[in-house]
């Protein structure tokens, strides 16, 4: 049938017999039932009082007797257990009087019983006395892939006892073919009867036997629960074996009515019961950004307003359920934390609720002529003002669908935008931005500066700025790996030395040392910053640029510090007071420049972000030269070391070239000076 069907059915009832470990053995310990037969090899435990004591077992014998003493032999095979005291007390009787006794069964005896036919496993069995037909066949393994389960037979002496009904065990637990056995009995497993096959809509499809040729449709589906709800009781298919018919293979229609149902199944048929259609008559779907994703019912004449009342539907159980959360202490704040609670507080205004597209939701609707789905858009917003030209008329099966942000990108104008501003500022918090907003125009809005201001250090930092810096970041590191093992491959080549193990040693001290230095880079990350290159003599807001915000930035205008610093290949590697008009002369006389300094290569790491070289001083701010160049509060001197040496400590160093190449192009910012400088 798998030919016909395209599936393997399995066979109704085999998964009965699909668990070894469980051997279905009868409790040895439990009570015999009254109506056991006595026989060679049970026991019998009695207790004699009164008039004469005896407390012993008994062992029927192969001759079916037990020996009492002083009272003699009692013949106990084929006695069934209800009446083996009346048994033992008559004989009793005759030697002793006015005396109490009771009985009861010990140690059972075993049976040895055959199962023939279409098992599992065919063969001679050793059960317990207690065994019933049932056990003999869980123990056998059942019927194979061509026994029957319907005309089991138990065979005693040659004639036939019995024929059980597997399918009435398992359908409803019916066990009144169940017989017990006694030694020598034979089971017999004959072949498989006629078949059919019942699937489609059912939870059990499978491969059924029919107990007869007026097996009806009717009294199959009873074996599985019944016609299935699912199932359409207006058709179903019928394949029917014509010998007669060529080709011998037909199709009929028959309905799961009472007629349908009585109809006769023959060997080979196969029963296919069609699924109800899973179209809803009367419903509508709102699905999307709303409060209750559902299927709601349709009425005649109802409209998008009766779907969607009042904004508070579209309000999403997220929502309520991240509010709850906050009074959990779930988030928790680093401590060391560059982001801080302030950044705690943009995560969650910015995924607290899902910002909604007021201009476009849409109908999803099935044109029954053209068999193609319809889109209808409307305006949400204007919809729940009361515009009745967006108040749309609804049709049954409807989907209609309300999207976010997440969905599809909103215009600029209808973005919520957040920035965090902090520090030498009237009002630092959380703001939302306007279209076009720029850095001046935010800070004169919250009110602008407070004295302790510096401007030109202010920072602003933009997630698509450090996602791009760390792409870069990421694409050196690459490049380096590749330039350190093609110098590695080429100092083997064209370095030979008579040493060899000097030269592995040297080789490996390298590529530790390589690896060490790239791993130093890859640990790096980039801040996003911005330089906003500010003239360093101007401290009002009119100096900042006018820059438009973006969602997420973040600025900081921190207060004016004391100090500048130098880094780098100095004696004197620290901070220094700042005075007015201190030169980079100044500062690196106060350093003290060591003698691998490379003074043409130094520069200065402006705290607002920007880099001055000696190639880009043209006098500097205040006159002269690079030399001459007046360092602000919060600069940094940057002295290199020079690269003439062929030092594997130099690799990285010798691949950049400039450092400033990693400072600007790679926005690492002052953090990654000391760790570039132990490169």
């Amino acid at each position: 049938m798998q030919q016909a069907t395209g599936k393997l059915l399995p066979l109704y009832g085999s998964e009965l017999f699909n668990a070894p470990e469980v051997t279905f053995v009868p409790d040895a310990s439990s009570p015999a039932p009254a109506d056991y037969v006595l026989g060679p090899g049970d026991e019998v435990r009695l207790q004699v009082w009164g008039g004469v004591d005896y407390d012993g077992s008994l062992t029927i014998d192969r001759n079916g007797q037990v020996t009492i003493p002083r009272a003699g032999t009692v013949n106990l095979a084929g006695v069934r257990v209800r009446d083996v005291e009346s048994a033992l007390r008559s004989q009793l009787g005759r030697t002793f009087a006015n005396f109490e006794l009771n009985a009861n069964l010990g140690r059972l005896r075993t049976i040895q019983v055959y199962v023939v036919g279409q098992a599992q496993r065919p063969g001679t069995y050793t059960l317990s006395s207690l065994s019933t037909l049932v056990n003999a066949l869980f123990a056998s393994g059942g019927p194979n892939a061509n026994g029957s389960m319907r005309r089991i037979e138990l065979k005693r002496g040659g004639r036939h006892v019995t024929t059980l009904d597997l399918y009435n065990f398992i359908g409803s637990g019916d066990k009144s073919g169940d017989t017990a056995l006694q030694p020598g009995d034979v089971i017999v497993i004959p072949p498989v009867g006629p078949q059919v096959a019942i699937t489609g809509a059912l939870d059990q499809a499978a491969i059924y036997e029919l107990k007869d040729k007026a097996t009806t449709l009717n009294d199959v589906l009873a074996l599985s629960g019944g016609v299935p709800t699912l199932a359409t009781p207006r058709k179903a298919l019928l394949e029917r074996v014509d010998p007669s018919q060529t080709p011998a293979r037909q199709v009929q229609d028959i309905a799961l009515d009472g007629q349908g149902l009585r109809q006769p199944l023959r060997d080979g048929d196969i029963v296919t019961l069609l699924p109800i259609s899973p179209a809803f008559a009367n419903a509508v779907t709102l699905q999307g950004n709303v409060a209750a994703p559902l299927r709601y019912r349709w009425f005649p004449g109802m409209k998008l307003r009766d779907l969607i009342p009042e904004r508070e539907a579209l309000i999403t159980s997220d929502y309520f359920q991240r509010k709850n959360l906050l009074v959990q202490s779930v988030e928790t704040n680093d401590a060391g934390s560059t982001r801080g609670a302030g950044g705690a507080l943009t995560n969650r205004v910015r995924t607290m609720v899902d910002q909604i597209n007021w201009d476009y939701a849409v109908i999803e609707r099935l044109d029954r002529d053209q068999l193609r789905t319809q889109i209808v858009p409307f305006n949400l917003g204007r919809l729940l003002q009361g515009d009745e030209t967006q108040n749309l008329p609804l049709q049954q099966g409807d989907v209609v669908t309300v999207l976010s942000q997440k969905d599809l990108q909103l215009p600029a104008l209808r973005q919520t935008r957040l920035v965090r501003l902090e520090g030498e500022v009237a009002a630092a918090g959380l703001y939302e931005i306007q279209p076009g907003e720029t850095l001046r125009q935010l800070i004169e809005r919250v009110g602008g500066l407070t004295p302790q201001a510096y401007v030109f250090g202010t920072a602003l930092d933009r997630e698509a700025v450090r996602k791009k810096q760390q792409e870069n970041l990421e694409q050196l590191i690459r490049r380096l790996e590749s330039q350190q093992q093609s110098q590695i491959l080429y100092q083997v080549a064209n370095h030979p030395t008579t040493d060899s193990a000097s030269q592995a040693i040297i080789l490996q001290q390298q590529q530790a040392l390589g690896r060490s230095q790239i791993e130093a880079l890859r640990k790096m990350r980039s801040d996003g910053r911005i330089a906003l290159e500010l003239d360093p003599r101007q401290q009002t807001v009119a100096a900042l640029p006018d820059l438009p915000l973006e969602d997420g930035d973040h600025i900081v205008v921190p207060s004016t510090p004391g100090f500048v610093s130098a880094v780098g290949a100095v004696n004197n590697e620290n901070v220094f007071i700042y005075r007015p008009s201190r030169t980079v002369a100044e500062v690196a006389q106060s350093a003290g420049l060591r003698e691998e300094a490379d003074r043409d290569q130094m520069f200065v790491l402006r705290a607002d972000g920007s880099i001055i070289t000696r190639r880009d001083s043209r006098g500097g701010f205040f006159g002269g030269g690079f030399d001459s160049l007046a360092l602000m509060p919060g600069d940094t001197l940057v002295v290199p070391e020079k690269l003439d040496r062929e030092t594997t400590r130099n690799f990285v160093a010798r691949q950049l070239k400039d450092w400033t190449q990693i400072l600007s192009q790679f926005g690492l910012g002052v953090a990654a000076i000391k760790v570039i400088k132990d490169l």
